[in-house]
């Protein structure tokens, strides 16, 4: 046991976040005893040596420790003071070696999932995928909500529509037609968020063994869900306006991969989009190698279009033959909704329906008729455009503050992500990061190689945090 005081614990404490400062500083500290960042047995600061660190009173720490102690993360030894209490798995023996703490400090999408969800909102998350709820309309999403309660409740009480709510897929018809993409709300299914759809089709299109390609770098999550079902995940570089062709075509050819989950538009992590020519070279390959195109355009409504700033989607070309077009307002809209969509050829999407009952029967249609709510009465449109307009408004800061802190990216015209590169290993960064209560997302996670990079993802929403910078000027100079 070391008997040495760890430094002191918590550099971050907010006193506008809306939650007490003891609380703060229990989740803190039980965060970073779950980690392991602070060991078994290791001794914490005196009362007054931690309050004066934190800028707090004594009475603050004391029940904060007491809290600590009550939930079993510390003990208290007369005389001596406050000790990181040793905490054993039940039924399980004392690990003999230092193994099960390394493990538990594995940089890998689980451990992202897990400090994101844990953490936020109240630690700065850096390299969150989601927007904080503050850029989001949580009245609009309320008042909805009341307009659905007001219904005749009979409507509330029976399943979903297996192919979803029919007034939002009616709904959904015009938004795609917005986009040059003609789908009737019978080559529609709603599902639980994107992720959800991810999983239909690849269950369907893919069998064990078989192959798809993604983006490299892409979002992390499918990466375990596709492995989990024995399917073979290739990366395909992603370049600034699209894949690396010539890299497809050699690895189509050799692979003859089921499907490729691309983002066309606003691409994650590095908010670049596809050009018009790749675009027509990756249907050819598509068609020459006979692979389904799935594209993923969850970020479609934080990309302006039109005439200023058009985008080219492989569905408005393709018209649904070879493409099976995925989309959802988690991003934009609120993400404990869970409402996505699919839109493909009318056999597909009957066959992905009854794939989707075999998996959940329906989707639940309260949440459908929500967004249905807010889109159709041109709510949604309008929360859009604000939100492009304040991402647009710190877009240039924050930029000119990545440079100062020594990042390199190449800037993005729209979208909510910079990827941008920190010279050193992201693994790295993040840990250092952690310890100081923010969530980096570093770029080996992005990847399904999932190997050290320099690269990491930061959000133009939740850097805005001056804490943040400071970090970044610090570590990195």
């Amino acid at each position: 046991m070391s008997n040495t005081p760890v430094s002191p614990p918590l550099p971050l404490l907010s006193r506008a976040s809306g939650e007490t400062l003891i609380d703060q500083i229990v989740r803190s500290l039980a965060a970073r005893i779950d980690d392991k960042l602070l060991r078994d047995g290791a001794r914490m600061p005196s009362i007054r040596r931690c309050a004066a660190s934190l800028s707090v009173s004594c009475a603050t720490v004391v029940a904060s420790y007491d809290k600590l102690v009550a939930r079993g993360y510390l003990e208290s030894r007369r005389g001596a003071g406050f000790f990181v209490r040793e905490r054993l798995p039940l039924n399980a023996p004392a690990p003999s070696d230092g193994a099960q703490d390394a493990a538990a400090q594995t940089m890998d999408v689980v451990w992202l999932i897990r400090n994101m969800f844990r953490q936020a909102p109240a630690i700065p998350a850096p390299g969150s995928g989601m927007l904080p709820a503050e850029w989001l309309d949580g009245d609009l999403v309320a008042r909805a909500l009341r307009d659905v309660s007001r219904q005749p409740g009979n409507l509330l009480l029976g399943y979903g529509a297996p192919q979803g709510f029919l007034p939002l897929r009616q709904q959904l018809q015009l938004k795609l037609a917005g986009l040059e993409i003609a789908c009737p709300p019978e080559q529609i299914v709603t599902t639980v968020g994107v992720m959800q759809a991810l999983d239909l089709v690849a269950r369907e299109f893919v069998r064990p063994g078989e192959t798809i390609f993604v983006d490299d770098p892409a979002y992390w999550l499918m990466f375990g869900a596709f492995a989990a079902m024995g399917i073979n995940v290739i990366g395909i570089a992603r370049l600034g306006d699209g894949p690396d062709i010539a890299v497809l075509a050699e690895l189509a050819a050799l692979h003859r991969p089921k499907l490729y989950v691309i983002n066309s538009v606003l691409h994650n992590p590095s908010s670049t989009s596809l050009s018009a020519a790749k675009a027509f070279q990756v249907l050819r390959l598509a068609e020459q190698h006979d692979f389904l195109l799935v594209e993923d355009d969850i970020y479609c409504d934080m990309h302006p279009g039109g005439a200023v700033q058009p985008a080219t989607r492989l569905a408005a070309l393709d018209q649904l033959r070879r493409v099976i077009y995925l989309g959802g307002f988690s991003k934009s809209l609120a993400a404990n909704l869970r409402v996505g969509f699919i839109a493909t050829s009318k056999e597909r999407a009957q066959r992905l329906a009854d794939r989707k009952m075999l998996a959940t029967l329906t989707t639940s249609d309260i949440g459908e008729r929500v967004v249905y709510k807010i889109v159709s009465q041109g709510l949604y449109r309008k929360h859009a455009e604000r939100l492009r307009a304040r991402l647009d408004k710190v877009r240039e800061g924050t930029y000119r503050k990545a440079e100062q802190a020594g990042l390199r990216f190449d800037p993005a015209s729209a979208g909510m992500f910079v990827w941008a590169d920190a010279g050193c290993d992201t693994n790295v960064l993040a840990e250092k990061a952690l310890a100081e209560g923010l969530v980096l997302a570093p770029g080996s996670l992005f990847s399904p190689r999932q190997l050290p990079s320099t690269r990491m993802r930061l959000n133009l929403a939740t850097v805005q945090d001056p804490r943040i910078w400071a970090f970044f000027a610090r570590v990195l100079a």
